[in-house]
């Protein structure tokens, strides 16, 4: 009855721990030859938190990352246009949001799980459905045999395109660059804030992931940029920090990647197969929840595998998900266009509203990304 989770992400580990709490026997198959440190940073929501707490896990992702409290919207000189005050939620939940290297996170979640059950190397090429299994054959010519499969192998999903019907990618028009950079004199005063700047057709955001690093991110339209541009002269309508804090991250360590998200799809299970994460519900960036949502994913799979077999779990467990997650991929892409207006009509008028906005409402609308299922039948 082992399932075979494809992909060793975030979504793929969280997903295994939750199958290990649940009694499930699985094996997780990765295309990358070795498990090594990549990527820039990320921030955990209290909903993905919980989540962890839940698995054990929260109190170490915690002393690995930083404490996140407050969420600030700013103009491009760091002007606040919103800002959200966590502690209501931190005092409701007990846990806070958390900023950390990705690569920090995926070490705590990989050694949690078991080097035993990640296999690497294993590309996955086919799958070929036999009488009661599914023969996985990989790139390197072997292949394994596995009753039911998860996949959660990203937003480019083979296991979607081998079985699933056809999928629609669709690109925001903006190029995003990311990067860590040492820790920047001057930023002391936001030890424990998430801060995102809107521009004209550009916005910055950033946030400490510890006592040594700062982790940024920089957008830019598709039509005023490409993949190898200079980003400097976009900088110039930007507080002096944002440049600072740049050119303190060597080019060689940059990210760069369109902005890309999955069009909704209603299709999740199949035959003894399911997806999960960005290979179900890939979303644009703008909400911090694409990782959050995959973390959601797992937490459900494994409540309902306490309770279900596995096929009635496959079977529930889109039911109880596609609602949420669709939603923040529908207000994510909302969000990224209005983030880049570039009329200055129109921004007048998105930064008046935004500041206009009653607190009461943002923390209203918070409240709904950060819940999360608590009762599963």
């Amino acid at each position: 009855m082992e399932i075979a989770i494809i992909g060793a992400g975030i979504g793929g580990l969280t997903t295994a721990l939750a199958l290990k709490k649940a009694g499930i026997s699985f094996k997780i198959y990765e295309s990358a030859d070795e498990l090594k440190p990549v990527g820039a940073g990320i921030i955990l929501a209290m909903n993905a938190m919980r989540v962890y707490s839940d698995l054990g896990m929260a109190d170490k992702i915690a002393r690995n990352g930083n404490r996140i409290s407050i969420i600030n919207l700013t103009k491009p000189n760091f002007g606040k246009l919103s800002s959200n005050d966590l502690g209501f939620f931190e005092k409701q939940y007990n846990v806070s949001t958390t900023a950390i290297h990705r690569a920090d996170l995926h070490k705590v979640l990989a050694e949690k799980v078991g080097q035993e059950y990640i296999v690497l190397g294993k590309r996955l090429q086919n799958i070929i459905r036999t009488e009661n299994n599914h023969r996985l054959e990989f790139e390197d010519g072997t292949s394994a045999e596995a009753q039911y499969i998860i996949g959660a192998d990203g937003i480019r999903s083979v296991v979607r395109t081998l079985l699933f019907p056809e999928s629609e990618y669709r690109d925001a028009g903006q190029w995003c660059w990311r990067g860590v950079a040492d820790t920047i004199e001057g930023l002391e005063t936001y030890q424990h804030e998430a801060t995102e700047a809107w521009g004209k057709g550009t916005r910055f955001g950033f946030v400490r992931l510890n006592d040594r690093q700062v982790y940024w991110y920089f957008l830019v339209d598709k039509d005023r940029a490409e993949a190898d541009s200079d980003i400097m002269p976009f900088l110039k309508e930007y507080h002096p920090s944002v440049a600072q804090i740049i050119k303190a991250t060597p080019k060689e360590n940059w990210f760069v990647s369109p902005i890309v998200d999955l069009k909704p799809i209603q299709q999740w299970n199949l035959n003894n197969v399911c997806l999960m994460g960005d290979a179900a519900h890939a979303t644009t960036p703008n909400l911090g929840q694409g990782a959050c949502q995959a973390i959601e994913d797992a937490y459900i799979l494994g409540k309902l595998l306490q309770k279900h077999s596995i096929n009635e779990a496959f079977r529930l467990y889109p039911l109880l998900r596609k609602q949420k997650a669709h939603a923040v991929v529908n207000m994510s892409w909302k969000i990224g266009k209005l983030s880049h207006l570039r009329n200055p009509l129109a921004i007048a008028f998105r930064n008046f509203v935004m500041k206009a906005t009653p607190q009461y409402f943002n923390r209203k609308q918070l409240g709904r990304l950060l819940v999360l299922q608590n009762k599963v039948d």
